[in-house]
């Protein structure tokens, strides 16, 4: 099959339908298509037979397909082959910034944060050598599910064929123009982009964000000159890297809620709605309205008559008790004061003695039990992992596999958390027992369509010396299967 036939109702893989064509830009396409097997969106981008990067591209991607931080945009396939090449990639459904921006400037907090989260995602980029490069305000996005997401790591500079010297500097710049559009509302550069104007200008340099906008905090001021503002920098150091950004934005508190939800009473005023094309979401700015005028004089009335029959009912109750207590002292063993209820302490976090990878049906019964205690360092950036399958069910090989955690005595569990990839599809059970056997381990909590972060709490109380993070299906990963844990929390019940 060649490029040029490709057309809605293409089928790629034998499992990726490509539906609707987003857009199109020097030979590449970009398609919404679903994919069949998971039922569920996917952006692919395909080629035409004269693209020159097609190799580079392909690359690229599946080098981003091996990056872990669920804020990057996950890779799901990429191929180049039979004449044909296109890339698979999470579909994002949200608000970029530069539809956050449609009506103005972001508070200053809110800015931080989307820009903070895009600097530690980028952070963890730069560590596996992958880049961005062409930071835009499009590329920045706040999903439906309340999480950013950064676009095109390492794809999107394959695309347009951008190279540089110094990659970690022109990243750690638009990380800081990004910022500056979340404070002003303008873009410091010399053409508008995503909508939004130039930043102005005084003596030939771009205004900083506080000489934009009124209320700018001088510390996000500071450090978006650090970032991108050479001129405005005074004896401040720049930020030359996206873990310098992310550092420099690390006290920025967090999380972050970006739309704002109206009270249900009194109704709001009529909403100035703004829709993004193709995207799910409204942005709604409300504007507040003066509540009714009180009636004070009736209302003080109404008040003091109630406080003076509450003085009235107070004086009498007490004149009655003591008369009580004088005519009828009560005996030793009722007027002695009883003990205070005891108090119930919160959940403790209990550490493991040890874990391991779970594959008691396997042919050697384990899974890469070299990675078990990366899932349990509290680490964000490290994890463990399953062998890739090649479907959800495990290949059809076996029922499950997982995560055993050996608590090291007997212990009473009121919650795991653990922190599953950021792709759908993945049921997990929790499963406790005082022996490491499959058989001896009951299932005490279940939970379908599973990722991100996941509390599982046992049904009824359970106690066990090991504890089993148990996958019976898997979600999609860079075109094969595989479930993914990168944190694990146990928790048991505090005592008074």
């Amino acid at each position: 099959m060649s490029a040029s036939t490709v057309e809605p109702g293409t089928r790629l893989a034998q499992r990726f339908r490509l539906e609707d064509r987003v857009s199109e830009s020097e030979g590449a396409t970009l398609w919404k298509a679903i994919d069949e097997i998971l039922a569920r969106p996917v952006a692919v981008h395909t080629f035409d037979p004269d693209f020159p990067r097609v190799t580079e591209v392909v690359t690229a991607a599946r080098a981003a397909s091996r990056l872990t931080d669920p804020r990057l945009t996950q890779v799901f396939d990429a191929a180049e082959d039979d004449g044909l090449a296109y890339v698979v990639s999470e579909w994002v459904t949200g608000e970029s910034l530069s539809d956050l921006l449609a009506g103005g400037p972001l508070e200053p907090e809110r800015a931080a944060v989307l820009v903070a989260e895009a600097a530690e995602a980028l952070a963890h980029a730069h560590e596996h050598n992958l880049h961005h490069l062409c930071l835009r305000p499009g590329k920045l996005v706040w999903t439906t599910g309340n999480t950013v997401k950064v676009l095109g790591v390492a794809v999107d500079a394959a695309l347009e064929g951008l190279t540089t010297d110094d990659p970690a500097l022109d990243d750690a710049e638009g990380l800081g123009r990004l910022l500056y559009a979340g404070l002003t509302g303008h873009w410091p550069g010399d053409e508008e982009e995503g909508g939004l104007p130039a930043a102005p200008m005084s003596d030939g340099h771009f205004c900083t964000p506080r000489q934009v906008t009124a209320g700018v905090p001088g510390y996000l001021d500071t450090i978006t000159c650090r970032a991108v503002l050479p001129e405005s920098r005074k004896s401040h150091s720049a930020l030359s890297t996206p873990g310098q950004v992310a550092e420099a934005l690390a006290d920025v508190a967090r999380p972050l809620t970006i739309q704002y939800t109206p009270p249900p009473s009194p109704p709001p005023a009529p909403a100035v709605v703004s829709r993004s094309e193709g995207l799910d979401t409204q942005q709604r700015t409300y504007v507040s309205q003066p509540l009714p005028p009180q009636q004070p004089s009736t209302l003080n009335r109404v008040l003091m008559t109630f406080v003076v029959l509450l003085v009235i009912a107070a004086v009498g109750v007490g004149a009655w008790t003591l008369g009580r207590k004088l005519g009828n002292p009560a005996p030793p063993e009722v007027a002695q004061s009883q003990p205070p209820p005891s108090a119930t302490a919160e959940p403790q976090i209990v550490k493991p003695s040890n874990a391991t990878g779970f594959d008691p049906l396997g042919d050697d019964g384990a899974e890469h039990p070299e990675l078990a205690d990366d899932a349990v360092d509290g680490k964000p950036d490290t994890f463990w992992h399953t062998t890739n399958y090649n479907n959800a069910t495990l290949g059809n090989l076996k029922p499950g596999v997982g995560l055993l955690l050996d608590m090291g005595k007997p212990t009473k569990i009121a919650d795991v958390i653990a922190t599953l990839s950021s792709a759908s599809g993945a049921s997990v059970e929790l499963k406790v027992g005082d022996s490491p056997d499959l058989s001896s381990l009951k299932t005490v909590a279940k939970q379908k369509d599973a990722s991100g972060k996941v509390t599982l709490t046992p049904d009824e109380a359970a106690t066990g010396q090991y504890v089993l993070i148990w996958f019976t299906r898997l979600p999609a990963d860079a075109g094969k299967f595989r479930g993914t844990i990168y944190d694990v929390v146990v928790y048991s019940p505090g005592t008074a």
